[in-house]
């Protein structure tokens, strides 16, 4: 499986930097970091403060540095709180003797050492010290205890220091740290793909959200969709090892991690967009989004101004995005999507056919509990006839795991034996 340096782009990195000479490093590490993609914001002792400045994190991390655990700024004044449930993974390089005495022992009396106790992701120390305070057999048995505790350790590399010393620990150059981040999160990924690769090496495209059919410059037309069911499967695909396109209509919700996200408004628009993936390369198509059915014939130049109690205007059918997708002659796995109020299994079966789908997916939005804003959903899944799959009902569940489930389901016919038609 490739990787690019887009999957880093929802990854969140705290360098912490402590007390030392080697803290000018760091304001390197940032820049590699920010290289990579990565979201980096910077956490800084006092003792930092004396080697260098928070203006310069702040300027290389394009975020505000963090300094002091009582914040009034933060979110009621928990700043240790907040870090350490943004973050991904916290570095602290360089990492003082007296940090590590700190974490070793559990104190908990500035922001970092805070942040150290209350954050659940994988904490990576870079050790610099002069090859004495190293060597101390207090130093090693509280990096024996961190070790125990399960906190990564980067080993110093040797060579003269800034006391004139010659020994283990220097700091390792950014560049080294950088890239040693950056494969800890490529192996995270492939360990992803390795165990739910369902559709490792597939490129998928999946439409979500409604679309907006403008009536003048202020108003149009639209529906309820809010996108969650698509953007779950988004992601579902991304975790099984796909290359992931969304088109996406206006929604207000975070672009996955690893999905390429291109943002449309119009049913043309969400068209166009779909063809033009097509000829890039797609080998799955998902239309989750709620497309509006007609679109106003002339929409004003200018806000129409109310006159009289009634407004005719007059609507034009929009394309039916799935039905010209599964009509291209380069046609991908077709999976489509009934949002229906009644008869919903009559209606799912018959758009699978009329359609030429591969796969439809139904559900009953008239339902309180699974209804578009709702954050859970229940399915009925219908394959075409040659794939020769019983239909399958996915009971309520959140959409994450109704997302799980239909990849499982693309990836069962995909790899079905069909009858030649």
């Amino acid at each position: 499986m490739s990787f690019d340096l887009s999957v880093f782009s929802n990854k969140n990195i705290i360098l912490a930097v402590t007390g030392g000479i080697a803290a000018y490093k760091s304001a390197i590490l940032v820049r590699r970091l920010k290289d990579y993609g990565f979201n980096v914001r910077v956490v800084m002792t006092h003792g930092a403060q004396a080697f260098i400045t928070p203006l310069t994190f702040q300027a290389l991390s394009g975020n505000p540095v963090h300094t002091e655990l009582l914040n009034p700024e933060a979110e009621a004044g928990m700043g240790h709180i907040e870090l350490a449930r943004w973050a991904d993974l916290v570095l602290v390089a360089p990492a003082s003797c007296d940090t590590i005495a700190k974490f070793a022992a559990g104190l908990a009396d500035d922001l970092l050492s805070t942040l150290y106790l209350a954050t659940k992701v994988p904490v990576w120390i870079a050790p610099a010290m002069n090859q004495q305070m190293w060597a101390a057999k207090a130093t090693q048995r509280n990096l024996n205890t961190l070790v125990e505790d399960g906190v990564h350790v980067i080993m110093p590399d040797a060579g003269s220091q800034a006391c004139g010393d010659v020994g283990l620990g220097r700091m390792p150059e950014p560049e080294d740290l950088a890239e040693q981040v950056k494969d800890y999160f490529h192996q995270a990924q492939r360990a992803l793909a390795e165990k739910f690769g369902l559709l490792a090496g597939k490129r998928v495209t999946i439409t979500a959200g409604p679309t907006r059919e403008a009536i003048d410059p202020v108003r149009y037309i639209s529906n309820h969709s809010t996108g969650k069911m698509g953007f779950a499967i988004a992601a579902a695909c991304y975790t099984a090892g796909a290359k992931v396109t969304l088109i996406a209509g206006p929604v207000s919700l975070d672009t996955p991690n690893g999905v390429k996200r291109i943002n449309v408004s119009s049913a043309l628009k969400m068209l166009d967009e779909s063809l033009h993936q097509l000829e890039e390369g797609c080998d799955v198509f998902i239309a989750t989004a709620a497309v509006a059915d007609y679109r106003v014939a002339e929409v004003a130049e200018h806000k129409i101004k109310k006159a009289g109690d009634e407004l005719n205007i007059a609507l034009i059918k929009n394309p039916d995005i799935v039905a010209t997708i599964a009509q291209q002659e380069k046609r991908p796995f077709m999976v489509g999507f009934a949002a229906e109020t009644r008869n919903v299994e009559e209606y799912a079966a018959g758009k699978l056919v009329a359609k030429k789908l591969d796969m439809i997916a139904c559900n009953d939005v008239s339902r309180a509990d699974i209804g578009f804003a709702s954050d859970q959903n229940a399915m009925t899944v219908f394959f075409a006839d040659q794939y020769q799959l019983e239909k399958r009902d996915l009971e309520k569940a959140s959409k994450q795991e109704i997302a799980q489930q239909l990849v499982e389901a693309i990836h069962d016919a995909l790899n079905h034996e069909i009858e030649p038609v």
